[in-house]
Parts: structure tokens; C-alpha cells; sequence
């Protein structure tokens, strides 16, 4: 069932897109990553334009985040006092990147510039990640404790708060600073931007991986649809039609994703996603590096 997408100019199988918004709505539900790092990359690949899938994308993460606080909220593992300082800085972020990506499109480089972050950010989050988790399954067969970081430079700064659930007391400055990252990557990336904030949250802030999923996924949702907002009144690349089908996936699948991340430990939903980092960091990597078929294509001036 071939459907035309108007503002992107391509006719797509609908079953396709309601099946990749389910897939990345699992992910989300799982992980607690909006899924924006997978879906992105994949509506490149079956032949959305860079700036259309970015700005669109940032929509369809709202309906599969909301979805899956929803479910974490039931559990009582959203931070709601630490979700609101990462907001703060992350509607910061957002600003200035949709000022950059603006700035881009005017000089014709924002396809080249999003596919390079991707491969960028996605090899060096994923790698981390990846050893990480090796590490800390190595450890548990072993028999050693997970150790948690209680004193870093992090809790010598300033402007301390006590966030109850987290279990913390620490300065405020950290947090903001990671919300203000996550806000440029959501909107130059079409990003929720889970896939920095959730290790940054559990290695940087100390946070426990429980309370880590929802209260990622609570700062996505409005740094998402404020990303969102932006795009479709600066740069007029929201399709609705597109948005609409990753939707209906995007929140089916973020249910099921939240009942699936329940059962398993931590250690495994971890390398996980650090293996499908760096599975669509290798593909996009590979499609930036060979010749494509067509060597020109027909495209607007950049006035």
C-alpha cells in the first residue's frame, strides 16, 4: 500500500512505516531512548530526505516517549524534581540548534552535517557502551558488586539539590549542561537524544539504570515537541502524514518495549543498544564512504 508523503515528496509503503515506528517504539520502551538515533537513519535509507526525517522524527519521539512514561510513571520510577533540571537546559539546547541547523539548510550542508553527527556520536556512544556493559557482566559473573560512583568532582560544585528518588544530592550545573547537549542533538539530529543522556545520567550523575529510563524518557517529550514546534515554524519540514504512521507504531510498540525492558538486567539492555549503535553507525558510515549509484542529483538552490 504505497502512500504519497507530501512535504517529503516520496510515495512509501505504509505498512513499512507503521512497522518501523513499532520496532523503534519497543526500543524506546525498553531503553528509554526516544529512538530518534535508529529511526533517523533508517527513514535516510528507505528515502526520506535528511531534513525532512529529522524534523518529523522529533514528533513521532513525543507519542513514543509519552507512551512509555506513562507506563514508568505506574512504577514510580520517574524522577520528576532531576526530569525538570534536564528540561530546563534541554529547551536551552533546542534553541540554539535549531538556529544551527537553520543556518546549515541556508548553506545547502545540513544532509552532510546530520549524517556525519550520526556516525560521529553513534561510534563513540556506542563503543563506550559496549565495553562498558562487557565490563560490568564480567564483573557480575565474577561475583563483584556493581560499583556505584558516590564521590566524584561532580559533588564538589555548587548549587546542590536532593533529587528523593534518585537517591542523590548534587549540584544542579551537571545536569543542565547534559540537557543543553541533548537539546542540540534533538534538533540538528532528530534525536530525543536518550542514547547520550541515559549512560550520562547513570556514569556521570550516578543515577540508579531503574529510575535512568523514565525520567530520560520524561525530558525527552518536551524537549522533543519543542523541537518539534520550532522545525515546523522555521523551516517547514514536518510531515504530517509521515509523523502520523510512526505514531501509531511508535506508541503500540513503546508498551510492549516497557514490559520486555522489566524483564530483563541491566547489564543486557545495555550492550543491547550499544550493539544496535553500532550496527546503524556501521551501515551510515559505509553509505557515506561509497560511491552511490547516481553520482548527481537535482536539488534546491539554497536561497
Amino acid at each position: 500500500m504505497q502512500i504519497y508523503l507530501p512535504i517529503a515528496e516520496v510515495s512509501v509503503n505504509a505498512f513499512l512505516l507503521l512497522g518501523l515506528g513499532g520496532i523503534v517504539g519497543v526500543l524506546s520502551g525498553m531503553f528509554g531512548v526516544g529512538g530518534g538515533f535508529l529511526m533517523t537513519p533508517l527513514l535516510f535509507f528507505i528515502g526520506i530526505p535528511p531534513a525532512v526525517a529529522v524534523a518529523t522524527e522529533a514528533n513521532q519521539i513525543v507519542a513514543s516517549s509519552f507512551s512509555g512514561v506513562l507506563a514508568h510513571l505506574k512504577r514510580k520510577t520517574v524522577d520528576l524534581r532531576m526530569g525538570t533540571v534536564l528540561l530546563i537546559g534541554g529547551l536551552i539546547g533546542a534553541a540554539l540548534g535549531v538556529i544551527v541547523f537553520n543556518y546549515l539548510k541556508a548553506q545547502g550542508q545540513v544532509d552532510l552535517l546530520v549524517k556525519l553527527c550520526y556516525v560521529v556520536f553513534l561510534g563513540i556512544i556506542g563503543g563506550l557502551m559496549f565495553f562498558e556493559s562487557l565490563r560490568a557482566i564480567r564483573n557480575t559473573k565474577r561475583g563483584k558488586a556493581p560499583q556505584r560512583k558516590k564521590h566524584n568532582w561532580i559533588h564538589g560544585l555548587p548549587f546542590k539539590m536532593r533529587f528523593r528518588v534518585s537517591g542523590l544530592y548534587i549540584s544542579v550545573i551537571p545536569p543542565v549542561i547534559v540537557g543543553i547537549c541533548v537539546g542540540i542533538l534533538a534538533a540538528i539530529m532528530g534525536v530525543g537524544g536518550g542514547f547520550i543522556m541515559v549512560p550520562a545520567m547513570i556514569y556521570l550523575l550516578g543515577m540508579p539504570t531503574k529510575v535512568v529510563v523514565g525520567t530520560s524518557l520524561f525530558q525527552i517529550i518536551f524537549v522533543t515537541a519543542f523541537t518539534t514546534m520550532l522545525h515546523a515554524t522555521t523551516n517547514f519540514t514536518v510531515d504530517v502524514v509521515l509523523a502520523v504512521l510512526l505514531l501509531v507504531g511508535g506508541v503500540i510498540g513503546a508498551q510492549i518495549g516497557t514490559r520486555i525492558g522489566v524483564k530483563l538486567k541491566a547489564e543486557q539492555l545495555r550492550i543491547l543498544l550499544a550493539i544496535m549503535v553500532l550496527a546503524v553507525c556501521g551501515k551510515l558510515a559505509l553509505d557515506l564512504l561509497i560511491m552511490p549509484a547516481e553520482l548527481y542529483s537535482i536539488a534546491e538552490g539554497g536561497h
